[in-house]
This record gives C-alpha cells, structure tokens and sequence, in this order.
C-alpha cells in the first residue's frame, strides 16, 4: 500500500536526495564492521534506510507517533504537500527508504525515543537471544519500541526480520478489527454519553436553583440577624440607661428605698383607718339607735299617748325639723368641713336630731389635711364652712365631691343656725344640689 506513494517521493526526490558522492555505497562494508560467515555486520546498527523496504510502513505506522509525524514534516517537507496523513504517512515511508534528511530526522527521533529498549536490546550477542527478547519485549504498549529495537539490531537476522514483521502486520489487523468493535462500543457509549449529559444538564439546573433558593433564603435569614442582633444592641443600650438612671437616681436619694417603703405603710395605715373609720360610724350609729330607743321609751313612760317613733327614725325628742324632712337624713353620714370649735358640738346636737351621722374636719388648720381624703370617702352628705377652711381643702372638697356626685352645702357664716338652714334645704330637695 505504501507503494502508492511514490508519485509524492518522485516531487520530493529533487529536494530529499542528497550528492551521489555523499552516499556510502549500500553494498561496501561499514569501517570496522566487517561481515562476518553469516553476513555478519560487527556492532553496527541498522539504519532506517538499511532495512527492507516493507519495514519502513510498520516502522513509521507504529514507532513514530502521529504528533512527531507532523512536526518532522511540517520542519522538512513543503507546506501544503500533504491533503491527510495517509498522504503524510506515504510521504515519509518513500523518504525513508533512502538516506536524506527525513530519514536521518525520523532515525534520530527514534533511537532518542527508544533508547532504553536499544540498550536492553544490545545484551543480546545473537539472533536467539534476540527472539527470545523480542517475545518478551512486544507485549503491551511497548510494540513499538521492542520493533524498532529488534530490526535495526545488528544480530537481527532476515528470518527474524519476517517473522517480527508478520507479527506485527497480524497486531495491525487485530488493532482493525478491535477498533471496529470498539468504534461500537463508542459510538453506544457516546449515545449513553449524551443521554447522562442531558440528565446531568437538568441536574445541574435543579442543582442551580437549589442554590440559587438557598443563597435567598441566606440572605434573608442574614438580614434577619442583623435586625435582631441591632434590636438586641438597641434593648441592651437602652438597658444599660436605665440602670445607669436608676444609680444616678439611687446616689442622689440615698433614702430613697426607706421613703418607699414609709409609704407604702403610710397607704396601709390610711387603708387600716378608714376602715377603722367605718366601724367607728357604725358603732356610733347603733348607740345612736340605742339612745334614741331609751329616749322613746323614757317619754312614752312619761306621756303614754305620745307617738311612737319610727325604729329608724332615730330620735325620742322634739327637733327643730319637721319629721318628714328628717326621714332624708336618716342614717346619712353628713360631714361638717371647717366652721369654729367652739361650734362643733352644737353642728353635732343639730345632725343628730336630724338623724344623721356626724363627721367633721377642721378643713386644714389642725387636722392634718391627707384625713381629708379618707373623711370625705365616708361621708353621704358634705358640708363647707367657706368662712373657716383653708384653701387646700376648699378644692380638695370641691374636686371630690363633683368626681364622686356628691352632695355639698356651702355655707358662708359659720353658725349654728345657718347650718340649720341648709339641712332644711337637703331635707326638702328630693335630690340635694351639687356644687358648682
């Protein structure tokens, strides 16, 4: 087959050829290597263009790589000379069947390729010796180099020669019929290839999304750290303010804790009395009753015609109200606010003979003027001496009564008699008036 490409060597002669002079006749014997009984060449290897002409297509095909092929030819041959590299191939193995620069080129880059399997090679001091390296040497990747060793050994023998180029030529075939099974095995493998390629693909989208999901949701969730560690900064800024408040408040106020804790008993203690307070006024109410029952029953033994008085009337005795108008203030707590001590026990003689409860404040000159509070709290009906009443207790009366509803009689003249008057007017209203 490489015999086609003589028409290639026969363009190429011209360049490739070197002076007839330059050429050793191929027939004399080498200096020093003269032949021997068995046509004996002494050490001297073969060169490329020494060997049989069918040794160079087996010797280029699978010594040479395919790279170094190109790159031998592109340095020495015309650019463009070759169409694909079977043409290369052709081109090279007509070269090397003569010495010229592609032969010496393509022996040089051989022997430095193979150099261990020549040095292994050179053990051999006969052609036994080298068949029995040769069997051993051409097993696995290592054909080329045990070919190229063995045929240019100069103790290779032309028997040898053909038995190691027919090996070679069947591998050839073998290599063919291998790499048509495994061009199907290839082309399977390629469509299974593109099958997994395209599942890989979606794979790798859902994969992308996955994370693009994830990378939002980290951020998200970033973002979510950061408000809550800067409220957490703000709620500890804030903290620390306070406590450095509370401190400050605590150095300045040093009775602070004491002051508090007097005032909560002082609220207790208000609490204590005006619940005592009331007791008090029921007490008072029920000896009242009792007195009043005694004096009922002392005039009903004196005049036994007289007229029984109501059990909840409350007295025995004239008063200077007419009974129906009493009937109002029955059992009402009516406090006096202000008005001259020295009045205080006729305020009470004229309450009582109405029927009510007496209650009375001094509106802040002696008493202390936080009673108030608890002294109007238990009172039905308010009575204020403008006359003789502090400020402070004017409108302290005035604010509860009109939070409260209830009702206030402000008298101007703190006397007896203008007290009177205005327990008439309560008594008369069917609803007393508030003030104002």
């Amino acid at each position: 087959m490489c015999d086609a490409s003589r028409r290639l060597f026969d363009f190429l002669s011209p360049r490739l050829a070197e002076p007839a002079s330059a050429l050793p006749a191929l027939s004399a014997p080498v200096a020093g290597c003269s032949p021997g009984p068995d046509g004996d060449r002494g050490s001297r290897r073969q060169r490329i263009w020494e060997l049989d002409a069918t040794a160079h297509c087996p010797v280029v095909g699978v010594c040479l790589p395919i790279p170094t092929l190109h790159q031998l030819a592109e340095r020495l041959l015309p650019r463009g000379a070759w169409a694909d590299e079977y043409e290369l191939h052709c081109m090279v193995v007509s070269a090397c069947r003569q010495r010229g620069p592609m032969a010496e080129a393509v022996q040089k880059d051989l022997d430095r390729r193979h150099q261990l399997a020549i040095k292994q090679a050179a053990r051999c001091k006969d052609a036994d010796a080298l068949a029995v390296w040769w069997r051993g040497a051409c097993v696995g990747p290592r054909l080329g180099e045990a070919l190229w060793a063995t045929l240019t050994h100069p103790r290779c023998s032309p028997d040898l020669a053909y038995k190691v180029l027919g090996f070679v030529h069947m591998v050839q075939h073998q290599v063919g019929a291998a790499t048509r099974v495994d061009q199907g095995r290839f082309d399977a493998l390629q469509a299974a290839h593109a099958t997994l390629q395209r599942a890989h693909q979606a794979a790798q989208a859902r994969l992308q999304e996955q994370s693009d999901r994830q990378v939002r949701r980290i951020d998200a969730l970033e973002q979510t750290v950061l408000r809550l560690r800067a409220d957490l900064i703000s709620r500890d800024t804030e903290l620390a303010q306070l406590r450095e408040e509370r401190d400050r408040l605590a150095a300045a106020q040093p009775d602070l804790p004491a002051r508090e804790a007097l005032l909560r008993e002082r609220q207790a203690q208000t609490e204590r009395l005006q619940a005592l307070q009331r007791q008090v006024h029921r007490l008072s109410e029920q000896a009242q009753r009792l007195s009043q029952r005694a004096l009922a029953a002392e005039a009903q033994r004196v005049d036994p015609f007289a007229p029984q008085p109501d059990e909840h009337d409350g007295r025995a005795v004239a008063s200077p109200l007419h009974w129906v108008r009493r009937a109002a203030l029955i059992d009402r707590a009516v406090l006096c606010v202000g008005g001259r001590p020295a009045s205080v026990p006729a305020y009470r003689e004229l309450v009582e003979q109405t029927g009510g409860r007496f209650l009375h404040h001094d509106g802040g000159d002696e008493d202390n003027p936080q009673r108030l509070d608890a002294t109007l709290a238990a009172a039905d009906l308010v009575v204020c001496q403008t006359g003789c009443i502090s400020h402070g207790a004017y409108w302290r009366v005035k604010a509860h009564c009109k939070r409260t509803g209830k009702p206030c009689l402000f008298v101007d003249t703190p006397s007896r008699a203008a007290l009177a008057r205005a327990l008439e007017a309560a008594c008369t209203d069917a609803k007393t008036p508030q003030a104002t």
